[in-house]
């Protein structure tokens, strides 16, 4: 037992909960992105936040202040990690772990926070090997241990327990050890923008390697077009990587295939949750438009990434290209449309539609003087 949030469960301790809700935030495939730095911030660093701010009974300002500058610390260390790190890391959990330690050190008292990165940077792991076993839940796993240990490091900090100053560039330290081709200027490089103000906001539940070819099939679909006729995806390495799944066995395979959701849209001109479940994903008309999808890598938007995830979509005689992808700070979801995906998401975890409205309200109180024990609340109330 303990006093600590754990969403959809029974509360816990302040370490206890952040490796709970550390699991939560990546299962529906529809976390915020940073672009350059090939990750997800939010996983790692709420959970971690959230724990320590009610474990140290800290304001919704400080709070705020701790995600800040998780992202911060986060999204700027993934920068400089170099496409080598992303080849067999996971991101999101080898820099979220360092996010996680710098909020926690902006709501625990006396914590230290060279010494909590140095012991947060120790702790950093996550390999990929887990996407190529579609049964593996390592992947939650990543986030969870990110926030949990984030938040260890802080709080052993804070009571003298000293890591090592030189974690990042140190000669046996992150960079040289996991990250071939790494340049750590680049985590002091751009001081004048935030790095949050910077983030993607994802529209479909599935991997953000596909959206901008899912924007591109919808507006294909929308100007009309004969399915039956061939089709194809150009789109950058990375993407041809991780979601070249031509017959996806499980919903997490679909989530990641390029095939599945462009057969999916072409047909119904949208995308949605239920269109990875089995029934989907057996589907003979969807099925048969992925076995004839050609998936290629294109030069051009091989040369624009990772500053854009572009795709390039033809059926028949007609194309669509599309470099920045809805949601994208170059083609960015409105604030309407982000609280509308926030109430999606919180009923799609079980809330009904007026406890969904009172999270919402509850966070965007937050920030305007807000109280945290209404947030906390808000996020306990069940159906």
């Amino acid at each position: 037992g303990g006093s600590c949030l754990c969403i959809g469960a029974q509360n816990s301790d302040m370490l206890g909960a952040a490796l709970h809700n550390g699991m939560l935030g990546n299962i529906l495939e529809m976390d915020d992105v940073d672009k350059r730095a090939v990750l997800h911030a939010a996983p790692s660093i709420m959970p971690a936040a959230l724990a320590a701010t009610q474990q140290y009974n800290r304001s919704p300002r400080a709070f705020l202040e701790a995600i800040i500058s998780g992202y911060e610390t986060t999204i700027r260390i993934g920068r400089a990690v170099g496409p080598g790190h992303y080849a067999y890391w996971h991101n999101t959990a080898t820099c979220g772990v360092f996010g996680a330690a710098a909020a926690a050190c902006v709501l625990i008292p006396g914590a230290d926070m060279v010494s909590a990165l140095g012991l947060a940077g120790t702790q950093s792991s996550g390999l990929w090997q887990t996407r190529h076993e579609p049964q593996s839940m390592a992947k939650q796993l990543h986030t969870a241990h990110a926030a949990h240990a984030g938040l260890l490091s802080a709080q052993l900090s804070a009571r003298g327990f000293m890591g090592p100053r030189t974690i990042l560039e140190g000669e046996q330290g992150f960079f040289a050890a996991m990250c071939p081709g790494a340049n750590p200027k680049d985590v002091v490089a751009d001081m004048e923008g935030w790095a949050i103000h910077q983030t993607s906001t994802k529209p479909y539940p599935a991997c953000r390697h596909t959206h901008s070819a899912i924007d591109a099939a919808l507006a294909l679909y929308a100007h009309g077009i004969d399915i039956s006729e061939p089709v194809s995806v150009e789109t950058y390495s990375d993407a041809t990587k991780f979601c070249d799944r031509p017959n996806p066995q499980t919903v997490i395979e679909a989530k990641f295939s390029l095939q599945h959701v462009i057969a999916v849209v072409l047909q119904r001109g949208q995308i949605g949750f239920d269109d990875f479940e089995q029934d989907a994903r057996d589907d003979k008309t969807t099925a048969g438009i992925r076995n004839r999808i050609q998936l290629t890598m294109a030069p051009d938007l091989e040369r624009k990434y990772p500053a854009h995830y572009g795709s390039r979509v033809r059926v028949g005689e007609h194309m669509m290209t599309i470099t920045d992808a809805l949601g994208d700070p170059e083609n960015p979801m409105s604030e309407q449309e982000i609280i509308a995906k926030a109430k999606v998401l919180l009923q799609r975890g079980g809330l009904d539609a007026r406890a969904a409205e009172m999270v919402c309200s509850a966070t965007l109180a937050l920030s305007e003087g807000g109280d945290m024990d209404d947030y906390v609340e808000a996020l306990t109330w069940k159906a």
